[in-house]
């Protein structure tokens, strides 16, 4: 039985990176000055500065453009929503002090703290959230992250240019009071908002400054940190923000945010005493977790390829089916990644409640099983349809960064050669392109990675409708749109989540992807930093860290 995280009445592409923490000692090149005090010298308190390791430059900075892991990690310290994800993972007040559901679930009604004020030290306004969140579906941002909001009435036609802002039901009906209408009364919208893509933003500073967000100078926020600094592709420097609302239960003075990319070297600084957490590298995480020097945390996210089915020999499904059953995923946990995480049998992580209790996983069962006999018999018949004396060339596509990726890419090369008879070229693609590559639908077969938005399956599985930003297979299914579509219209649970099961039991039956594993967060961190909340669905929160 899976350990369960979420809390079913309350309820985020992933770029693989290493959220790290310093020491407590001052990180400045000068001791600490002392005072004189009355009863003799006193040295001054050392600060409270957190290192981190962000792995990358952030795409952006912007809550509505930014999308990714490097950019909402610390995206999520130094701005806020109107909830946040607390440290049972549930969301909880923020921002908003309160707010009413009307008793049909579809109208909220939100209170935004007399307290809460922008680092510029002017208040944070229900306009400045109606704006952020317009800001989102604007066709004209081009937000990946758009399709979170389609629960808000108007929004998914304003994003699709058959509406307009004014109807999106997004009202700011006094300074302090913002009202949101829903298309369905659905549950998990609480947590959907507690996502750095429905983060404020200062209106008047973004409409005289559209860069506003790109340099630490000019950036305005409203989270428990203020960006004080941001030496592009090196480091990015935070403070604690004497404006936040909850300024005096802040308890670090400051954060620092590296980009390391490498594994290894943020594991050897983290040896030394310059980072207080890292991941542990993946040729010593097997000893590490053996020796009990790593956490494993829980992380809602899946591990998997996606198939090109507008080129060929993807645009047969046997075919897809044939490669995704010839791939031993257990040995794939057991001999290449060695972190203990857990062989997918399908695409929806564990830890998912249901309506009635049990999970959605252990509920839907494994819909993937390694047969290679299966496999070898599927790759013919699928050949025999296609007219194919031989199969067309086959390229697997990784990017570039992560040793895990080129082993895994490996790895499968040599089960397809093993279990098919089938050879497959390797193509490493810088990380800086990849995903526009992907997107652009340019990679035949390729490596991806999901992690959850917010708590709810239906975030897994509406990545796939057609016309996703996140689907990036070619492939489309108008019974596949229609279940995820009454998903997001049905308003009694059990109802929906049988939708799911079997939107997801279509997924894997027409398979333009195959899952590998599902996501564990392996960390490394010093006994002496307490408080870092990493969420299974969501980012690292440092509201409530501090160095011992």
């Amino acid at each position: 039985m899976k350990k369960k995280w979420y809390y079913a009445p309350l309820a985020a592409s992933f770029v693989w990176t290493l959220a790290a923490c310093t020491t407590g000692t001052s990180t400045d090149e000068n001791p600490p000055e002392t005072t004189e005090g009355e009863t003799g010298t006193e040295e001054k308190a050392e600060e409270k500065i957190l290192i981190l390791n962000n792995g990358n430059e952030p795409v952006s900075l912007n809550p509505q453009i930014a999308f990714e892991a490097v950019s909402n990690a610390p995206l999520n310290n130094i701005m806020e929503g109107l909830t946040r994800l607390g440290s049972d993972h549930t969301p909880e007040e923020a921002t908003a002090e309160s707010w009413e559901i009307s008793d049909d679930g579809l109208t909220y009604t939100f209170h935004i703290r007399d307290d809460a004020n922008w680092s510029n030290g002017e208040p944070v306004t229900a306009e400045d959230f109606e704006y952020a969140w317009k800001e989102l579906v604007n066709p004209e941002t081009a937000s990946s992250a758009a399709f979170l909001a389609e629960l808000i009435e108007g929004a998914a036609e304003y994003n699709a240019g058959e509406g307009s802002a004014e109807d999106m039901a997004v009202t700011a009906i006094d300074d302090k009071t913002l009202e949101v209408v829903l298309t369905s009364p659905q549950q998990y919208f609480l947590s959907i908002i507690a996502n750095p893509s429905f983060f404020p933003v200062h209106k008047a500073t973004a409409e005289e400054n559209p860069d506003w967000h790109t340099e630490a100078d000019t950036y305005v926020s409203n989270g428990p940190f203020v960006l004080v600094g941001w030496d592009h592709n090196s480091e990015l420097r935070m403070e604690r923000n004497d404006q936040y609302w909850d300024a005096e239960n802040v308890a670090l003075d400051g954060v620092k945010w590296l980009m390391l990319e490498d594994a290894m070297t943020a594991y050897q600084m983290y040896e030394q005493g310059n980072l207080h957490a890292a991941a542990p590298p993946a040729d010593m995480a097997e000893q590490l977790i053996a020796e009990g020097e790593v956490d494993l945390l829980e992380q809602a996210g899946t591990y998997f390829y996606r198939f090109l089915v507008t080129e060929e020999p993807f645009q047969n499904q046997k075919i897809r089916q044939a490669f995704a059953k010839a791939v031993d995923r257990q040995a794939i946990v057991d001999s290449v990644i060695r972190q203990n995480q857990e062989p997918a049998g399908a695409f929806v992580s564990y830890g998912f409640t249901e309506p009635g209790g049990g999970d959605f996983r252990e509920s839907g069962g494994d819909l993937l099983e390694y047969d290679p006999d299966e496999a070898k018999a599927l790759l013919e018949e699928g050949m025999a349809e296609e007219g194919y004396s031989e199969l067309p060339p086959v390229t697997l596509s990784y990017s570039s960064g992560v040793d895990e990726h080129q082993r895994i890419a490996e790895t499968l090369q040599q089960m397809y050669q093993e279990n098919l008879g089938v050879s497959v070229e390797l193509a490493v693609v810088e990380s800086s392109v990849f995903l526009d590559q992907q997107r652009n639908l340019e990679l035949q077969m390729s490596r991806s990675s999901f992690i959850a938005d917010y708590a709810d399956p239906v975030n897994f599985l509406e990545s796939f409708v057609s016309g996703s930003s996140m689907n990036r297979t070619g492939w489309e299914n108008e019974e596949y749109d229609r279940l995820i579509a009454e998903s997001k219209e049905e308003g009694e649970e059990e109802r929906r989540f049988a939708l799911l099961h079997e939107a997801e039991a279509l997924l894997m039956e027409e398979m333009p992807i195959f899952p590998l594993y599902f996501y564990n967060q392996p960390i490394l961190e010093n006994d002496s930093v307490t408080g870092v909340v990493r969420h299974p669905v969501g980012y690292i929160e440092l509201k409530w860290a501090d160095i011992n």
